[in-house]
């Protein structure tokens, strides 16, 4: 069934790109038509965004994005924190054509813009991750299937983005988005949902609350269309930058907002929307554990070099399967801008998935990818073969693990660059053991206020902003993403491109003096505030 709607979608634009390159359709005809299928015009080319459902890629896939990226790109994609993938130069004749090759290995870009629900993301640990509480991708297939092509829900007030985490720790930022999908244990240790709504950036940047503390899961489809019908009906349609869920929500005050959600479910609730047991099985079955091997863990870092060693520690993850480990193939290499892979890398680590992993790849919301079932005498061969291809950079979690947005390089809303400043930091910042002191930490940087590269809720935040046709950056300190969810705290006036580097080297000093053992530098923020860290990034240089 997919796959014919697929290909029909397809035949469709096809017809709909010809008449418009014919002239029989205008520019504001035709744009409401590319949208629906994930194109935009951006700055100097058209950017088609391809959906990757909760980041989840075959092998074969992804050796399908690497080949469009060298047909009809100029030989690389962008992985977003959205877990999707942009090519940012494709000509506009061509897009049918990729979008049949994408269809043909059951892919699309259908929802990946417009005001519509937009494509589910998830934790890229999932399913494999020892705190994980239970997977929750058959939940997010429920939701994808549940959400695409769904009519009532085609032209809403504005985007609508929905993450959902299995996990204790929250690797999908779900507090930022729309609505934020939790798997809890409930009063009597049944599993269920802990629904958010509200959370977004962009220009109003707000943490989502709590709408309902505790769902049970066959309701979970019921409970989203009630919060849809809501927004759907009392979203405003009259101001572009108010028409998030977060302004409805903000604006009623969310016990008035939960409300008329419970209203508008007990109407749906025991409708044709719940899920039973047997579908919840079923869901299941297609994300059942790979054919692991009887492993027991090892060390393979033991007499391997101190480049191997330090990789491993930062490059790889935890497996709740004994002598197996998650791998991260870092897209943060310090001349190359953050989350691009060229078309060989992504043949490369297609290649890699078939020999390591069970031919499956993930795309982070960090802008890397994972191999998420290597074994651990395995890694040491595969580290080799990463590091040979520009894989391997050893900083994930890191200061330079930054997520960027394209920012003035591509997009047509950007009001400064991104790419060129993370190259600043990353020449700034290149020595892995001051890197490695300083411990985890995270920066992301967004080229206007749209807030793609997630700004708000870095340890760190950039924010480009545009000063008398000047490229400035306004910094804040404090935000985070995961499970305590906060937005930063702006330290003062914006500094110029040049400034930056060494403004974040001053933050980074208050840091160092004034830590306690073990604490991070989120940590640090939180309890001293934002005063020291101001007086230092603007204090005047010392006299020669």
């Amino acid at each position: 069934m997919d796959r014919t709607l697929i290909d029909e979608r397809v035949a469709q634009f096809r017809d709909q790109t010809r008449r418009f390159l014919a002239g029989e359709l205008n520019d504001d005809e035709f744009r409401h038509l590319r949208l629906r299928n994930g194109l935009y015009i951006q700055r100097h080319a058209p950017m088609l965004r391809v959906a990757i459902p909760y980041g989840l890629l075959s092998s074969v896939q992804l050796r399908v994005l690497g080949a469009i990226a060298r047909r009809y790109d100029r030989g690389y994609g962008h992985f977003t924190t959205r877990q999707n993938i942009q090519y940012n130069w494709p000509k506009l004749e061509d897009v049918p054509d990729i979008l049949a090759e994408l269809a043909a290995v059951e892919m699309h870009a259908i929802q990946t813009s417009g005001n519509c629900i937009r494509n589910t993301t998830s934790d890229h640990l999932a399913g494999i991750t020892p705190d994980e509480l239970e997977d929750p991708r058959p939940w997010c297939e429920m939701i994808r299937q549940w959400s695409t092509f769904h009519p009532e829900f085609t032209y809403l007030p504005r985007k609508f983005k929905i993450a959902v985490t299995g996990a204790p720790q929250d690797r999908a930022a779900s507090l930022v988005h729309d609505v934020g999908v939790h798997i809890v244990r409930g009063p009597d240790g049944e599993h269920g949902f802990e629904i958010l709504a509200g959370g977004g950036l962009g220009r109003t940047p707000i943490i989502g609350q709590v709408v309902r503390d505790f769902l049970p899961r066959e309701h979970l489809l019921s409970y989203l269309e009630a919060v849809l019908r809501v927004y759907n009906l009392e979203g405003r349609r009259d101001n572009l930058t108010k028409a998030r869920i977060k302004i409805l929500v903000k604006s009623l005050g969310i016990d008035e907002f939960r409300r008329r959600v419970e209203a508008e479910w007990e109407l749906i609730r025991d409708g044709g929307l719940r899920v039973d047991q047997a579908e919840v099985a079923r869901m299941g079955s297609f994300f059942t554990p790979p054919a692991y091997r009887n492993l027991g863990d090892i060390e393979p870092t033991s007499g391997k070099d101190a480049a191997f060693r330090a990789w491993y520690r930062y490059n790889t993850a935890e497996h709740k399967v004994p002598g197996y480990r998650a791998v991260y193939v870092s897209l943060k290499k310090a001349d190359v801008a953050p989350g691009d892979a060229t078309d060989a890398q992504m043949a490369l680590v297609a290649d890699l998935a078939d020999a390591y992993s069970f031919g499956e790849v993930r795309v982070t919301h960090t802008q890397n990818l994972l191999l998420a079932d290597v074994e651990q005498e395995q890694t040491f061969e595969l580290w080799r073969t990463l590091q040979a291809a520009g894989l391997a950079t050893p900083n994930i979690g890191t200061l330079t693990d930054m997520i960027c947005c394209p920012g003035l390089d591509f997009c047509s809303l950007a009001n400064a660059g991104s790419i060129d400043v993370a190259k600043l930091i990353n020449d700034r910042f290149d020595d892995y053991d001051y890197l490695y002191d300083l411990g985890e930490l995270d920066l992301k940087m967004s080229g206007c206020m749209n807030a793609c590269g997630h700004h708000h809720v870095g340890n760190i935040g950039i924010l480009g902003v545009d000063k008398g046709g000047e490229e400035w950056y306004q910094i804040t300190i404090g935000g985070a993403a995961g499970a305590d969810a906060s937005l930063g705290s702006v330290i003062g006036p914006s500094v110029a491109k040049a400034d930056v580097p060494e403004t974040i080297a001053r933050l980074l000093a208050v840091y160092v003096e004034q830590r306690r053992p073990d604490e991070r530098f989120l940590d640090t923020v939180r309890r001293l505030g934002v005063k020291p860290f101001k007086e230092r990034a603007y204090a005047a240089p010392a006299a020669a």
